[in-house]
């Protein structure tokens, strides 16, 4: 990255370093500033060792690494007395493996203390949140996550996560979501009044960035209507996810919710030009201050 004269907030998602290009480019991010932050808002890879390995690199270099989980991590694909005990942890066991392991590399995570942002753009609390979805954006003429379930089957429209995102011990990934949203909930409304924040999930805070996806019946995997006034109930200066790999900014309520995605090399490479072996237009996106 070309050298600036003040530290900046940045932000990069689904980075799939399983990807031989993505880890190319995974391990040329690099600050422009000493002082620069660095979000990383899910789905770095499938395997915690990969995870973890990903974020100490990244965390050299960074002033501030602060992750928040998508659904790739937490897919268990090892089912079998020979895979890595490791990679067969699934649901709040896998999740709380990965929270232990980025604390041992220095990576803040949901389950830290929010950091306050005091450079150019802040004061502002980052809040890394771990909220997932709950099936209730729903398809267009159903009224119920039953009826937009069935009608995504139909389609042909079934998310990987119905086979490898397990949410153990709670019985359902609603349930799960419905947990998240309330001790996530918790948190957010203990602090200072005063303060601004970036909220920051893999998942999206409402609907409208879910509006241009080819397939619509992927929005049931894509968040919860539970977080759709978040951004103006905490005072949100920006919020930043990833998930749709589609990278832009949706103004929802004057508040720009930034995509930091950087999606498969089949997808980055509709939306970007190769300048010099480099990507310039795709990551990691400046979050504060605002352009």
């Amino acid at each position: 990255m070309t050298a600036v004269g003040e530290p900046r907030l940045l932000a990069v998602s689904d980075l799939h370093v399983r990807h031989a290009e993505n880890a190319d480019i995974a391990a040329g991010l690099h600050p422009g500033h000493p002082g620069d932050w660095l979000i990383v808002a899910g789905d770095v890879d499938e395997r915690i060792e990969s995870v973890v390995a990903t974020l100490a690199v990244l965390r050299e270099r960074f002033a501030q690494v602060l992750w928040t989980p998508g659904n790739h991590e937490l897919w268990t694909r090892a089912k079998n007395a020979r895979a890595d005990a490791v990679e067969q942890l699934a649901g709040v066991a896998r999740y709380d493996e990965l929270v232990r392991r980025c604390r041992d590399v220095g990576v803040l995570t949901p389950e830290d203390a929010w950091p306050v942002w005091d450079g150019p753009g802040g004061p502002a609390v980052i809040a890394s949140l771990f909220v997932p979805y709950d099936y209730s954006f729903l398809p267009a003429g159903t009224t119920t996550s039953e009826e937009g379930l069935a009608a995504a089957y139909a389609a042909g429209v079934v998310c990987t996560d119905e086979y490898l995102l397990h949410p153990a011990p709670y019985a359902t990934r609603a349930e799960w979501s419905a947990a998240r949203v309330a001790s996530t909930a918790t948190r957010l409304d203990a602090l200072d009044p005063d303060l601004p924040t970036v909220l920051v999930n893999h998942w999206p805070l409402v609907r409208e960035p879910c509006d241009v996806l080819w397939y619509p019946e992927f929005a049931l995997w894509c968040g919860t209507t539970a977080t759709a006034d978040w951004h103006r109930r905490y005072r949100a200066r920006a919020v930043v996810h990833g998930h749709l790999h589609i990278p832009r900014t949706v103004t929802v309520d004057g508040v720009p919710f930034v995509e930091v995605s950087l999606g498969y090399p089949r997808e980055w490479r509709r939306h970007s030009e190769r300048v010099g072996g480099h990507f310039p237009d795709l990551l990691p996106r400046t979050v504060l201050p605002a352009s």
